[in-house]
């Protein structure tokens, strides 16, 4: 988004004192955040005000004990950006939802000094760590390389053998968005392992070292579109 422009956040959140808090930080921040507060109602993300907006902040367990992953991978694949807000302090619970595709994760001892600057990083599409869950982030059970999700996988092996992004979301009947939020996740999850990918050859190095995709498949693409113009 344009530097300056106002950034735009819903929160769902089945506690309304949450939401009052939440409400307070981001009018008291500056620049200024406005908060469309949807309460424990999901279909208000999706409709009115709460559907344009640009960051979804998720309580994970709108449901006392059932935490909502398939809601959260419901957001991530219409290419929402999500931080999940959640009372749960896991390691577990933080890297599955990282996993899932949120661009932070903050549990609810977190206050203004973390949620308002992630606010303003996933608005960009950047992830943010609050240091409380760095190392569980960094710590996984397989250091070395991120795991991706399908669609991840898919959405990024597309881009690599095409020429634009606006081609890869033709193909894969997406908005530039969504695949623009796909790649974004990536990039993330390689950041979080220690292996940055900010280019994308940079990315498409990550990808042939992992076996995401293989030079035969890269050098038959650059054939078959022949020179760029």
């Amino acid at each position: 988004m344009a530097a300056g422009e106002l950034i735009t956040a819903v929160i769902v959140d089945d506690h309304a004192a949450i939401g009052a808090g939440v409400h307070s930080w981001c009018s008291r921040a500056d620049p200024e955040i406005a908060l469309v507060d949807a309460g424990d109602r999901l279909a208000d993300v999706w409709t009115g005000p709460g559907a344009e907006a640009d960051v979804v902040i998720f309580d994970l367990e709108l449901v006392p004990g059932r935490p909502d992953f398939g809601e959260l991978r419901r957001l991530v694949d219409s290419g929402r950006r999500v931080i999940v807000y959640s009372q749960h302090t896991d390691d577990a619970t933080a890297i599955k939802c990282v996993d899932l595709g949120a661009l932070a994760y903050l549990t609810k001892r977190e206050g203004p000094e973390h949620l308002v600057p992630a606010i303003r990083a996933v608005a960009r599409g950047e992830a943010y760590t609050a240091p409380s869950l760095s190392g569980a982030l960094i710590a996984d059970d397989d250091p070395g390389r991120p795991r991706l999700s399908q669609r991840e996988t898919e959405v990024l092996r597309a881009w690599f053998v095409s020429s634009s992004k606006d081609l890869v979301a033709a193909k894969l009947n997406i908005t530039v968005k969504t695949v623009d939020t796909y790649i974004t996740r990536v990039r993330v999850k390689y950041a979080n392992v220690g292996r940055a990918a900010r280019t994308k050859s940079e990315l498409v190095g990550r990808a042939l070292d992992d076996g995401l995709i293989t030079l035969a498949e890269l050098n038959q693409t650059s054939i078959s579109e022949g020179p760029s113009r």
